[in-house]
């Protein structure tokens, strides 16, 4: 890593902070500049790489759900499709933590593995069961250990999942 601590450009009247990092994957090394200072090089290079986290979580949200073709001009229509999205997205993670081996994987793998999956929706009294067709990764499925969980909105009922 290259640091130098004064740098200055002609448009912002302040003084600012260039660092060029290396070994992050890329030939050319990463150019960072802040205004900070004082702040210590490593939590510049940590605030970047959760920045860059972010960035790559939007990039996911955009190529899986297809955040970047909203559905209209009409700024309710776009406020909702971002919020689906987002809670695609979320419900997406959380079902990945459970996966075992799948912590990593992105939206669309989940939807191509496990989401597009077909079954039947039975109604048992107080139960919903999502019966779930036998693919090649219903294993990882039986292993993921998904919870039997009441949902508020049914009326209490429970929504079990069961695989063939």
């Amino acid at each position: 890593m290259i640091e130098d601590p004064a740098a200055t450009l002609s448009a912002y009247p302040g003084t600012l902070r260039q660092l060029a990092i290396t070994g992050l994957g890329h030939d050319e090394p990463t150019i960072l500049i802040t205004n900070q200072p004082d702040t210590p090089t490593k939590h510049v290079i940590e605030a970047y790489a959760r920045r860059m986290a972010i960035e790559q979580r939007l990039a996911e949200a955009i190529r899986s759900f297809g955040l970047d073709a909203l559905s209209g001009a009409v700024p309710l229509n776009i406020d909702l499709d971002v919020v689906l999205s987002v809670l695609a997205h979320t419900v997406c993670a959380a079902l990945r933590r459970r996966l075992p081996g799948y912590a990593t994987a992105t939206p669309d793998t989940l939807q191509r593995r496990f989401l597009s999956t077909g079954g039947t929706i039975e109604n048992r009294d107080n139960e919903i069961i999502a019966r779930l067709d036998r693919r090649a990764y219903s294993p990882v499925l039986r292993q993921a250990d998904l919870p039997t969980v009441e949902v508020p909105w049914w009326g209490g009922r429970r929504l079990r999942y069961e695989y063939e």
